[in-house]
């Protein structure tokens, strides 16, 4: 049998480590002296070591190889919890190729322009909300304002409680610059039980809003009549990224104009891979 230094040495595991494998029961001593309370281990314990060390490669936590150790499991149990490290394996494998595509197009960007981007896109999941809202064709993106005023003015006259900026969804799947199909959405805290009517017709009613699992978001600082220019960084982003749009677009109107020191709009666009 050898001291605890000198198994270290011929397994190259630090004492540390040793210890903390006997703390937790994953490979205690094959001795330990009462009277010193050294600690010894055999040879034979090489192989138990060994497999510890070979499934703690493969990225399975200290518990789950205890696991697998004492409880001798079954091969379709084992398989299970390895099918399960493989796809959690993937998920990451493929975040980080995401990830290393967003810097290579943000290196692209800088070695043309020579500069950090004027506009940073946020990639982020939406969550479901509960809200009031209206879809209508409008003539024109003016008119677009016009019902959004309409309805904030419905909405916070009813005394239903907002909770969070007012938004509308552009439904067509392409742009139009009229007869524009659009969804002018509040987030509420609680259901509303009546529709709202409103003055122009047609009414608000509440609903459940579906949120959106990847949306590429970018803040718009400035007037509505700039937003072709954040659109199309937008689009070139999405692009760059190995992405593609996946859903209507939203704009989120965290600050109208002439509130503040300008209008601040989110736009939201679903996105998923290429």
């Amino acid at each position: 049998m050898f001291q605890i230094g000198d198994f270290s040495r011929i397994c190259r595991l630090p004492v540390s480590m040793l210890r903390y494998y006997a703390d937790i029961g994953l490979l205690e001593p094959h001795h330990v002296d009462p009277s010193t309370n050294y600690r010894y281990y055999s040879l034979d314990q090489l192989p138990r070591l060994n497999r510890i060390l070979a499934l703690k490669d493969l990225g399975l936590s200290l518990d789950e190889i205890a696991q697998i150790l004492q409880e001798n499991l079954p091969g379709e149990q084992l398989r299970g919890m390895l099918r399960l490290k493989e796809a959690e394996i993937s998920g990451e494998l493929k975040a980080a190729q995401e990830r290393l595509a967003r810097v290579a197009a943000r290196l692209e960007h800088i070695e043309k322009e020579g500069e950090m981007p004027a506009q940073e896109v946020v990639l982020k999941a939406i969550e479901p909300l509960t809200c009031l809202s209206i879809r209508r064709t409008v003539p024109s993106g003016e008119h677009v304002g016009y019902l959004l005023g309409e309805s904030a003015t419905a909405a916070v006259g009813s005394g239903a409680e907002l909770a969070g900026a007012p938004f509308v969804i552009f439904h067509d799947e392409e742009f139009k610059p009229a007869d524009l199909d659009v969804e002018v959405v509040f987030p509420v805290k609680n259901a509303v039980k009546r529709a709202i009517e409103l003055e122009s017709g047609g009414q608000l009613v509440s609903g459940q809003l579906a949120g959106i699992q990847t949306a590429a978001c970018v803040l718009h600082l400035g007037p509505y009549e700039e937003f072709p220019e954040t659109y199309a960084s937008l689009g070139r982003w999405i692009e760059a990224n190995g992405y593609r749009m996946a859903g209507p677009v939203r704009e989120v109107y965290l600050r109208p104009p002439g509130e503040g020191d300008g209008a601040i709009t989110e736009i939201q666009i679903p996105v998923e891979n290429a």
